[in-house]
């Protein structure tokens, strides 16, 4: 279901989508559980966390538990129904899936891995409270030509389109194939979650429908993106499968496109704050699809 009513413009701390580009400075914790507050990241892991944005795990899952998440995978996209479903998205050019959504819903395997305590309990920790999914999905990124996802931040969409109030917010990205320095590996400007990048420009109605395939909307400018990787550098994630990611919304990131042999694909999961539960949209005039922006706040057990 969807709404034609954007959400009053007077509780917006991250206002976008306007008539010019502005930094902003962030005006949410990162970190928003207790120091001390027991659970799976130590505590100097979390104080990098908390600076650069991000914190990489080598050894998330096992090399069993990576065979079983990538079968399924493959089972997946290789499903005709799957493919066939609002959920999964196509790359324009080669007309193979790209991702598929709300992965938790469609597969107990992955709902599985979302309930797995080395998993919903990082981010209970860092979100300090009991969490819900906000998206989920496989990323798949065959060999051969699979184009990649332009630098953004997902806090200035989901904050724009999805109706979130607060950064409060954070993804792992888990590796279902080893991630080189050349396969199109996940890029991450350290720093950058604590300035919010306001981008310039209105938001098209059913804007998901173009930007899951190649994003328009809400993406910032070169002179933009040129400053703040002057500012912050640029940080390429590579490590075996089973290695995963975790990073705050409102990282500025993105990945280039898959040139070679080798294929890299992912598990993604998005959660967010129960006691940050999405609005109406801030600079939208409809809300995206549940399966894209979940209105089911229902804790993770």
């Amino acid at each position: 279901m969807t709404t034609t009513t954007t959400h009053s413009t007077a509780n917006d701390l991250y206002p976008s989508r306007g008539t010019a580009e502005v930094r902003i400075p962030r005006k949410d914790p990162v970190v928003w559980g207790a120091p001390g507050t027991p659970g799976p990241i130590p505590g100097t892991d979390l104080e990098s966390f908390d600076r650069d944005g991000f914190l990489a795990i080598e050894d998330l899952i096992t090399d069993d538990e990576v065979k079983v998440y990538r079968d399924e995978l493959n089972r997946l996209i290789a499903d005709p129904a799957i493919r066939a479903d609002e959920r999964s998205i196509i790359e324009p050019k080669s007309q193979e899936i790209r991702s598929v959504f709300e992965v938790h819903r469609i597969s107990e395997v992955f709902a599985s891995l979302v309930r797995d305590e080395r998993v919903v309990g990082r981010a209970r920790q860092i979100l300090g409270s009991d969490v819900y999914v906000h998206q989920s999905r496989i990323n798949v990124k065959p060999g051969f030509g699979a184009s990649g996802f332009y630098w953004h931040s997902d806090f200035e969409t989901w904050h724009a389109e999805d109706g979130l109030p607060h950064m409060r917010t954070v993804s792992v990205s888990i590796a279902l194939t080893e991630n080189f320095d050349t396969n199109g590996g996940l890029m991450i400007m350290p720093g950058s979650h604590k300035t919010y990048l306001a981008c310039e420009g209105a938001t098209p109605k059913d804007n998901y429908k173009k930007s899951l395939q190649m994003q328009d909307a809400g993406t910032p400018s070169h002179e933009a993106l040129t400053e703040m990787a002057g500012d912050y550098g640029i940080k390429l994630f590579t490590g075996r499968a089973g290695s995963a990611v975790w990073f705050d919304c409102n990282c500025m990131h993105g990945s280039g496109d898959n040139i070679t042999p080798f294929p890299r694909s992912n598990v993604f999961i998005v959660f967010n704050s129960v006691e940050n539960q999405a609005v109406e949209p801030f600079a939208a005039p409809v809300r995206r699809p549940e399966f894209i922006g979940a209105r089911d706040f229902t804790p993770v057990r």
